[in-house]
């Protein structure tokens, strides 16, 4: 969340570069009670790790903060369908079947 009352809407800039987003706001003179002022800044925040560039949106509210949100990519497997293998913890079924036949005709 960043402060920027002080610039009307049309004066800021939100953009993404070189694994940055960049935020710039600028005005030129104006006349405030104490006479002309000009404001201009440039803050600069390192992207999220795992955040696309194309996902970054700010939002301004009417009382003049500024929100910049940074949505982290989904794998792939979270999205989708993924294969879950399946892992045998004991002797396998037919195993077990053929040797309680083999015990059966021992028996006899």
């Amino acid at each position: 969340n960043l402060d920027v009352q002080h610039f009307a809407p049309e004066e800021i800039s939100v953009k993404t570069a070189d694994g940055y987003i960049v935020v710039e706001g600028k005005h030129e003179e104006k006349k405030d009670e104490h006479g002309y002022i000009s404001r201009q800044f440039v803050r600069r925040y390192a992207l999220p790790e795992g955040a696309a560039p194309e996902t970054v949106e700010s939002r301004l509210s009417s009382d003049g903060v500024l929100t910049i949100t940074a949505p982290r990519k989904v794998p792939d497997a979270v999205k989708g369908e993924r294969k879950v293998p399946i892992a045998q913890t004991g002797p396998v079924r037919k195993e077990i079947k053929d040797q309680s036949e083999e015990a059966n005709e021992k028996e006899k």
